[in-house]
């Protein structure tokens, strides 16, 4: 089983963006030395709830810094990028870093970033579908075109040429029905984030596999589970930081997400933001319908994580994880120490 590094980027401590941003990039240079297999930084925009402009930028920089930890965008907004220049990067950081690069891709959800960039999220399944698949043949062949409702590409050679292949070495974030067949049609490994009940997601990962499988010949590969984590020694520090930081992490995300508004409802592609604002709405609102969340993710002792690791494999198959240990304001040298506690008592049973 193979385990990385998530990054949020997300500013809830109050500090200066230029001190948040070199702490946060530093935990991907650590854990290298800690032991993870992979580290990815998130693509998101213009507020605290997550700021990571440029993740091809990002990882370049940790590319430098590191030798062998395999560096996976987690994930490239592809409405908001031109696929030519999606491409154009990835090729180059895959060849400063020797091939290390994973290259993840999803669509966004939050309309208060698809507005800057003069986006409607509506299109986003349309404008992602075309652009994924432009992106793949260009990876592949070094050439990018494209004749399609959303892009118009005149034929353009790629410099520097790519060097190997990113055939299972390209992701996608799939967090509903459609996503999941979009996944599968195209031959893409897929990311899911925690959100809740894991039963309640087996459906989609079925579907995933047994898709994959009928289209491809070959057994799907292990998808991807983003998980946020609390590490603590005792029950008592992780249900007094839980109750401080991952409440308040929730609470932001309902707010980024607008998981109580009725937009999503129109969109069925967004599917589980519609069930996330229904769940909130019955629980009284997400200072409280967090509990659920909690629920999914990796909420724990060292002990209790690695038996919620083998429950829930139990529940969904092989699955790999990257996880993230930054949020909510949690303070770095909290950060820190839990990072590396999970690193010496968790990372080597659940990757063994």
């Amino acid at each position: 089983m193979r385990v990385g590094l998530h990054l949020g980027y997300q500013n809830l401590q109050g500090i200066p963006d230029e001190e948040f941003f070199r702490k946060e990039t530093q935990l991907a240079i650590e854990a290298e030395a800690m032991g993870f297999d992979m580290v990815g930084p998130v693509e998101h925009h213009f507020t605290d709830y997550a700021a990571c402009p440029a993740p091809f930028q990002m990882l370049s920089y940790v590319a430098a810094k590191t030798s062998k930890i395999d560096l996976i965008t987690a994930a490239v907004i592809l409405p908001w990028n031109d696929p030519l220049r999606v491409v154009e990067q990835a090729i180059m950081l895959d060849i400063l870093s020797g091939g290390r690069l994973i290259l993840g891709m999803g669509r966004g959800a939050a309309r208060r970033e698809f507005k800057p960039f003069r986006v409607d999220l509506a299109d986003s399944r349309e404008m992602f579908d075309e652009a994924a698949q432009i992106i793949m043949q260009g990876l592949e062949t070094g050439i990018v075109e494209a004749d399609t409702k959303w892009y118009k590409q005149p034929r353009a050679e790629i410099r520097p040429r790519p060097f190997k292949s990113f055939k299972d070495r390209t992701v996608m974030v799939s967090m509903s029905p459609s996503s999941v067949e979009v996944a599968a049609k195209f031959g893409l490994k897929t990311l899911r984030f925690s959100q809740g009940d894991w039963r309640n997601a087996i459906p989609e990962i079925n579907q995933y596999r047994a898709t994959f499988e009928r289209l491809h010949n070959s057994k799907a590969p292990p998808f991807i589970i983003s998980d946020f984590v609390l590490c603590f020694d005792s029950q008592q520090e992780v249900a007094a930081h839980c109750d401080k930081y991952f409440s308040r992490m929730f609470a932001t995300v309902a707010n980024h997400y607008e998981f109580m508004s009725d937009h999503f409802k129109s969109l069925p592609s967004y599917s589980t933001y519609a069930y996330m604002g229904a769940m909130a709405e019955k629980a009284g609102g997400p200072d409280k319908a967090y509990r659920d969340y909690i629920s999914g993710n990796m909420i724990g002792t060292p002990e209790a994580l690695i038996e919620h690791h083998h429950i829930r494999k139990e529940m969904v198959g092989d699955y790999e994880m990257l996880a993230n240990f930054s949020f909510g304001g949690l303070p770095y040298d909290l950060v820190y120490s839990q990072l590396k506690r999970f690193a010496d008592k968790v990372l080597p049973k659940i990757k063994g």
